[in-house]
């Protein structure tokens, strides 16, 4: 048999009925669609998450109280505890080598007032080190510096969220006067807009410094991060390390098992939130690639029929000398072409379903070729798994048998 004779009868045999083949295709349709769509939003989600990470600061090392846990325990327990102090910090920074920064943190929700408008933010208590650290810039006056932490000075810095939740869009607050729970803060500057994280807007914020905090504001004498900035990543492990140790020493713990605090780098948080999109992305993918069993499934019932159908086709084509490898490749051509068609179709909706949600919801999505290949080996495999029977099922149909069908 040709192979412009087989794409031919394949043609014809499709469309002789329109209305069984597109509903047919409909469900490899929907199931490609469904998976690169998926794949796309998980890929999105992790590549988002990493970016937003990263913008965190360079180089990046957090110290948390409490025991050794795994990135989501401290996260959820972030500040609880009550192991860590300002001077902890200071000993990081004068003892461990290679290391360029520290800035010491004491984050706490609290309602912020002025004139009239109110909003409940995070306020940040922090050293002057923080903007390096953190990689956070100016936009109006001056951060916080080594004098106001000093002397326990109440003034504040605000993200731009809480400028325009306070004073409105376009209005400098520098100079003004804001309440925190009640008492009196000077506004010295804002800082530039970085957005959201997943472990929330860097933007909804007050920063002022952490011994006011401390001392006005929360009553105590711990902080809730140590964040330390290493010269360069490629000494990050070293620098974690000597952290450990020194802590250990200064919180006289002998067993590293027992240790009261947790260190951990951007690629830890990176390694672990990435381990955890990845998982979803599989997961979300395998949930819409069911719809592609169900398809796999119409594919083969419409074959099984279309054999019973055109039996007698089959038993002149035997008669006339037609062998039983002409008519299998016959019905499974007929298979993968449908599976390819519906696999193209299926491509563009994906395509189009992470795009439509990137607008109408803001979320981030990332199509992949990868995820474009993987669509097309499956809408390929599926046409060939499905389609086995039916054709082996048409070639071994007896040729006179065939021919005395009614």
């Amino acid at each position: 048999m040709l192979i412009s004779d087989l794409f031919e009868e394949t043609y014809f045999a499709i469309t002789a009925n329109k209305a069984r083949s597109g509903l047919t295709i409909l469900g490899i349709v929907i199931g490609i669609g469904s998976v690169i769509a998926m794949v796309s939003i998980g890929q999105g989600a992790a590549g988002s998450i990493k970016s937003n990470i990263e913008a965190m600061g360079p180089n990046l090392i957090t110290v948390t109280p409490g025991s050794q846990q795994t990135f989501s325990q401290v996260m959820a327990q972030r500040g609880s505890a009550q192991t860590l102090t300002i001077e902890d910090g200071e000993a990081i920074a004068e003892n461990i080598l290679n290391v360029q920064a520290v800035a010491p943190e004491l984050s706490q929700r609290y309602q912020a007032v002025y004139m009239g408008k109110n909003t409940n933010t995070q306020i940040t208590g922090t050293t002057s080190s923080y903007l390096s650290v953190k990689n956070v810039e100016l936009a109006l006056g001056s951060f916080i510096s080594e004098l106001d932490t000093r002397l326990s000075l109440k003034v504040a810095v605000l993200g731009p969220t809480t400028r325009d939740d306070l004073f409105g869009e376009e209005v400098d607050p520098v100079g003004k006067t804001i309440r925190i729970n009640g008492i009196n803060f000077k506004v010295i500057g804002m800082t530039q807009p970085k957005g959201g994280t997943s472990f929330g807007s860097q933007d909804d914020v007050i920063f002022i410094p952490i011994t006011t905090v401390q001392k006005f504001l929360a009553g105590v004498n711990h902080v809730s991060t140590l964040n330390v900035q290493a010269i360069s990543s490629e000494v990050m492990s070293g620098v974690q390390n000597s952290i450990t140790n020194l802590l250990l020493r200064r919180h006289n713990i002998s067993d590293s098992s027992l240790a009261d605090f947790s260190v951990m780098s951007l690629e830890d948080i990176t390694e672990a939130v990435t381990s955890i999109t990845n998982t979803l992305t599989i997961l979300l993918a395998a949930i819409a690639g069911i719809s592609l069993v169900v398809g796999g499934i119409g594919i083969m019932n419409m074959m099984m029929t279309t054999v019973t159908e055109r039996t007698r086709e089959i038993g002149l084509r035997k008669a006339v000398g037609a062998k039983r490898s002409n008519i299998s490749l016959q019905f499974l051509t007929e298979s993968v072409f449908l599976t390819f068609i519906g696999g193209i179709i299926g491509i563009l909706l994906g395509i189009g379903l992470a795009y439509a949600v990137t607008i109408f919801t803001g979320m981030t999505t990332k199509v992949s070729l990868y995820s474009i290949m993987l669509a097309c080996g499956v809408s390929t495999t599926i046409g060939i798994i499905f389609g086995y029977w039916p054709a082996q099922k048409a070639a071994k149909l007896n040729p006179i048998d065939a021919l005395r069908y009614e």
